[in-house]
């Protein structure tokens, strides 16, 4: 089983992840053998996940994930999934007449 994984990070921060095996990359994660990012933000807590039968999978999913605003990120970590459209905003500033 394959998994997409938001950790939350010692300074408030997430960390998106995926991995084949969610209870070893966790625990790398707070011996500091996790990625650089995690290493200095120590201890993490997870706190989403969702499973996918291949890692490739977990993985387009990580990257879509990353791609989110902390509120958009927050928001399916609570559950608001009816909130996520609407978060879903363009990075670009509208041009102004």
């Amino acid at each position: 089983m394959a998994h997409m994984y938001i950790l939350s990070c010692s300074d408030g921060s997430f960390y998106v992840g995926s991995t084949l095996d969610l209870e070893r990359r966790l625990g790398q994660h707070n011996e500091g053998e996790g990625a650089a990012y995690t290493r200095r933000r120590r201890p993490v807590r997870l706190v989403y996940c969702e499973e996918y039968s291949r890692i490739d999978d977990a993985f387009l999913r990580e990257k879509q994930v990353q791609g989110w605003s902390r509120a958009k990120r927050l928001a399916l970590i609570e559950g608001r999934l009816g909130d996520l459209p609407k978060l879903a905003r363009s990075r670009t500033v509208p041009a102004t007449s």
